[in-house]
């Protein structure tokens, strides 16, 4: 029988970009949905979505706490939810220095519904306006939803 311990947790939702403000707002019956503002939405359907909220609402999400600049501009958003909600684990765990040996015993579990969809989009769009001297060479490991797992260990180890 194999034993599962969670030593650490982390998230980032639209209910807010920690644990705790996540489950105070689920407790206090708020809801994280709204109009949809990442994109223009005029033209749908459906105008309504729970998005992750940027940095200057109540409970949103600030990027520039736990993922550097430079990766912000390279992957898209899921990623640095990701990158984000792992280093919370780690800090909820007490795992922030780890040796070698917890490092190759460590293992974490990363979930996401789906990602990627908008950076494709743009990407192929600059591709058909501008060339393939204009893609990103960033494009597929800043798009593909296996990826917030290879992000979090280059960043963390």
């Amino acid at each position: 029988m194999r034993r599962v311990v969670v030593t650490g947790l982390g998230l980032v939702t639209p209910l807010g970009a920690d644990v705790e403000t996540t489950w105070s707002n689920l407790i206090a019956g708020k809801s994280g949905a709204g109009m949809i503002t990442h994109f223009d939405a005029s033209n749908q359907k459906c105008l309504i979505a729970c998005e992750v909220k940027g940095k200057d609402h109540p409970w949103g999400f600030d990027p520039d706490k736990r993922v550097d600049h430079k990766v912000q501009r390279q992957v898209d958003p899921f990623i640095i939810y990701g990158i984000d909600a792992a280093g919370q684990a780690l800090e909820d765990a007490g795992l922030t220095e780890l040796t070698e040996e917890q490092k190759v015993r460590a293992g974490c579990s990363i979930g996401s519904g789906i990602g990627g969809l908008p950076g494709i989009e743009s990407e192929a769009l600059l591709l058909a306006e501008k060339g393939p001297g204009r893609v990103s060479p960033h494009f597929v490991h800043g798009r593909l939803i296996n990826l917030i797992s290879g992000q979090v260990s280059i960043k963390y180890g």
